[in-house]
């Protein structure tokens, strides 16, 4: 029998996925959590043989969860279930522990697999983030956009605007300009992104704009 915990701070999507995994007799949720925090305690309380966790949980996020799971408990096989197919959170997910990743809108036969894959300690990604991974690891660009994702992350919302429009070429007057700015403002921010990017020109600065998907490849920004 295979010992399945489930983590969603939506009860609704919990129910849900309990419903889809008692299809399955040779498999049994032995305990629920509500969110990331919790999902570790009932794991190293119960020991699943699969924690199944959402991303985007309060106090503890699936992500920081896998990654304390891995340490604590590495009997337990993690699978990412969640709405999201963003690069960034594939990258992580994978590098932060999960053994699988599994989109909540895909085929709840793929949920009962890879519960079955992960318990067996195999990996299984859901077909649609096979192929991203596949198309996009070719290239590398999937763990390289990830981390600048993660780099731009500090930045406040209108820095990362200053940084789209330095990335797609425009001069500080021409930003000044499209923001409704004076010049100086804008020198201001573009010192702080070089500090908060750790860059040490405005071309690395581009760079990592450029590879977070600030700006698209024809040099518009999106």
């Amino acid at each position: 029998m295979i010992r399945a915990l489930l983590a969603d701070d939506e009860a609704m999507i919990r129910a849900g996925v309990r419903a889809i995994l008692a299809a399955d007799p040779g498999i049994e949720v032995v305990a629920e959590a509500a969110d990331g925090r919790e999902a570790v305690e009932q794991t190293l309380r119960h020991r699943p043989d699969v924690a199944l966790l959402d991303i985007r949980m309060p106090r503890l996020d699936g992500l920081a969860a896998a990654t304390e799971l891995r340490r604590a408990a590495p009997g337990t096989g993690v699978i990412m279930l969640t709405t999201f197919g963003e690069d960034e959170y594939i990258a992580r997910a994978l590098s932060g522990g999960a053994s699988g990743f599994l989109l909540k809108s895909g085929d709840p036969l793929e949920l009962i697999a890879g519960v079955r894959a992960v318990a067996g300690g195999a990996a299984y990604l859901s077909p649609r983030v096979a192929h991203r991974v596949i198309t996009e690891l070719g290239g590398g660009r999937l763990a390289v956009g990830a981390r600048a994702r993660h780099r731009i992350a500090a930045l406040t919302p209108r820095e990362r605007e200053v940084l789209a429009l330095l990335g797609a070429g425009l001069s500080n007057a021409e930003i000044a300009a499209r923001l409704h700015v004076v010049e100086g403002t804008v020198k201001a921010y573009v010192s702080a992104i070089l500090t908060r990017l750790d860059a040490r020109n405005r071309v690395q600065a581009a760079v990592v704009a450029y590879e977070a998907g600030l700006v698209a490849p024809t040099g518009d920004t999106p």
